[in-house]
């Protein structure tokens, strides 16, 4: 039957195994677009920190909460967004979720108070980049198994591009029409991700049925069982006669024939029910029809390893926006040239590019756990941290962007695809627990922007709210450094109860057999034995 062309462009994509292609590169496609209006318009904010604390006669601290409490409802609602698009569908929610980042975007143009742009920016703008960020990735994830890696750091590079376009043009447009009209146009261009919500086509992964290889294995099955049970009467046959001749009956075995006969007709009644079972497991293999997935599983609260991986993400998301959020003022607070020292933004993207694409690389062909590659570059990343507050001169600025920059890329790129990998939940786990995963990160997103600006307003320099991002990111790096021990112990533990219970059915099997009556013993009994008879009951029974 042919398929209406709504559901052939629409509809969901069913490949025999994970293309690692295929429509997959429209969906990385999109993601880089969404990546541009989320993750890349929210840390180019910092271009109008201080547009906002003139415009509203407001502190550091006070406007950072805009960005704060952004970051804390794009994390906080996580798992809002995954049972929606477990429910609903990935395109839906994503489309929805674009509708909501511009119309926070474009509001918050006409707002009078900082109190209003919490609500605009802050809550609207930020559950939209929740519906329309997790699903994305979730479903990119979904279509690539080898490269994921690699397609997902280049697809993640559209907020390092939004990075290096947005803070030079919004700096320089701001100057001619005001960071109103600069608000407007950017939620206007943030309608695009509705776009993006049409291309996310779901994707079903279907085995090819192997109809001769599958018919072979079954009907062999049935017939070798059939085989061994008839095989087995005719032993019992042979030693029937032989000791009935040994013992000198008259008989010849003749009455062990007759027993062996009643035998035989159990032994095609046991093959019908043999026969039966076989169909019955081959209908099941072949149904077509998936069991319905869970839409959250909070089950990987059990896994060890999955803790400590959800702990490095919630310190590690206070180094992710306050060193851009400041990163302007601190080098204006050092004699950089304002006109130059928003290029410290742009510098921060080019390097976080070469970053996402040579993590993805790298993740491609190592051997060893990646999480260690990602720890490498989380401890790296503390260190530069720190340095922001001990340099002063414009170059020793540009290099700290610069290391920045690359090593943001590395961790900003792979923490949330990591999932999948088998070091922490592995791909089937993925969907369901993503949104547990980023809903954690939540509350250090909350705090991290909040706790530079009060640091920065009691010191009256810059610098101390590197200092904050330095120590969460020390924290993270050692909740990764145990995600490798943790799921090793839980692997062996969990190794250790099937061979338990693996050795507990093997006993229970021995004493079974050991109670059952050896079929000599039955055979060589005297036909009116208490042995005999219970033996033809048990076979009369299951005729």
């Amino acid at each position: 039957m042919k398929l209406p062309n709504s559901q052939r462009c629409f509809g969901p994509n069913v490949y025999p195994e994970v293309p690692d292609g295929g429509w997959g590169w429209a969906v990385a496609g999109a993601f880089f677009l969404v990546e541009v209006c989320t993750y890349g318009t929210l840390k180019s904010l910092g271009v109008f920190l201080q547009d906002l604390m003139e415009e509203f006669g407001e502190s550091n601290s006070r406007v950072s909460w805009v960005i704060s409490i952004c970051v804390f409802i794009f994390t906080f609602t996580a798992p809002l967004s995954t049972m929606l698009s477990n429910r609903f569908g990935y395109r839906p929610v994503v489309m929805m979720g674009g509708f909501l980042i511009s119309l926070g975007t474009i509001t918050s143009a006409f707002t009078n108070s900082i109190n209003e742009m919490y609500i605009t920016i802050g809550i609207v703008s930020g559950l939209g980049y929740c519906l329309t960020f997790l699903p994305t990735v979730t479903l990119l994830a979904q279509y690539f198994s080898r490269r994921r890696a690699l397609v997902t750091s280049v697809a993640s590079s559209g907020e390092s591009f939004a990075l290096f376009a947005f803070a030079p043009a919004f700096t320089a447009l701001k100057e001619h029409i005001g960071w109103r009209y600069c608000l407007v146009i950017l939620g206007i261009f943030q309608l695009s991700v509705i776009g993006c919500g049409l291309l996310l086509r779901p994707i079903i992964i279907k085995p090819e049925p192997v109809k001769e290889d599958s018919e072979s294995d079954k009907e062999p099955l049935s017939l070798k069982q059939l085989q061994a049970v008839y095989q087995l009467e005719n032993e019992q046959t042979r030693t029937s006669i032989s000791s009935a001749v040994s013992q000198g009956s008259e008989d010849s075995g003749v009455t062990s024939l007759s027993a062996s006969n009643v035998d035989l007709r159990t032994a095609g009644a046991e093959s019908q029910v043999l026969m039966k079972w076989a169909m019955q497991d081959k209908e099941v293999l072949e149904s077509p029809t998936p069991s319905s997935p869970r839409l959250l599983d909070f089950s990987v609260l059990k896994d060890p390893a999955f803790i400590w991986y959800s702990l490095f993400g919630l310190f590690a998301t206070l180094g992710f926006f306050a060193p851009q959020l400041y990163v302007i003022e601190l080098s204006k607070s050092r004699g950089v040239e304002p006109s130059m020292a928003s290029y410290m933004l742009s510098v921060m993207a080019v390097a976080e590019i070469f970053g996402r694409l040579s993590i993805g690389v790298v993740l491609s062909k190592v051997r060893c756990r990646k999480t260690l590659v990602l720890l490498g570059c989380v401890v790296l990343l503390c260190l530069v941290l720190v340095a922001f507050a001990l340099v002063w001169e414009f170059w020793g600025l540009v290099v700290c962007c610069a290391l920045y920059g690359y090593f943001m890329g590395t961790v900003g790129s792979t923490h949330i695809p990591m999932l999948a990998e088998e070091d922490v939940v592995g791909i089937q786990k993925m969907a369901s627990s993503v949104g547990v995963y980023v809903f954690i990160q939540s509350f250090a997103g909350l705090a991290g922007p909040p706790l530079g600006g009060v640091l920065v307003d009691a010191t009256n320099n810059y610098g101390a709210a590197f200092y904050s991002c330095a120590v969460g990111m020390g924290f993270s790096a050692i909740c990764l450094a145990l995600v490798g021990p943790a799921k090793s112990g839980m692997c062996q533990k969990q190794s250790g109860k099937k061979e338990e219970s693996r050795s507990t059915e093997e006993e229970e099997k021995t004493s079974q057999d050991s109670g059952q009556m050896d079929f000599l013993e039955v055979d060589l009994a005297p036909e009116d034995s208490p042995i005999r008879q219970a033996a033809d009951r048990d076979a009369a029974s299951v005729i």
